[in-house]
């Protein structure tokens, strides 16, 4: 199983983080399913920019992107060349390291 390696983040793992998920599953699942309450306020359904991702290694062996995520990825804060919707991004048999964003576009977030 591939291994998804987090960068510290403020406020969803200070201490950064190591999780395994099955090939095939999305980073943003395998974050929620480790406890790393990363934002996805569409439900994971391509909508919005919430669970946006960037990728420090691994990039190329996540799924291809479609049209619908890039034209959302242009809406997100902190955009960079490898960044993806976490809930788009498939796990392949690679490892991958992540850095979350700081901050998303969502001003209101539940549950916080």
């Amino acid at each position: 199983m591939p291994v998804i390696k987090i960068l510290p983040h403020p406020e969803y793992c200070p201490n950064g983080a190591e999780v395994t998920a099955p090939s095939g599953t999305s980073i943003c699942e395998a974050l929620l399913d480790n406890d790393i309450e990363i934002e996805h306020a569409c439900e994971m359904s391509c909508a919005c920019t919430t669970c946006h991702v960037v990728v420090r290694e691994g990039f190329a062996s996540l799924g291809e992107m479609d049209e619908s995520e890039e034209d959302l990825l242009d809406r997100a804060w902190g955009l960079e060349p490898t960044s993806r919707l976490s809930c788009q991004a498939i796990l392949s048999n690679q490892d991958v390291t992540i850095e979350i964003p700081k901050y998303s576009i969502n001003h209101a977030k539940e549950g916080r």
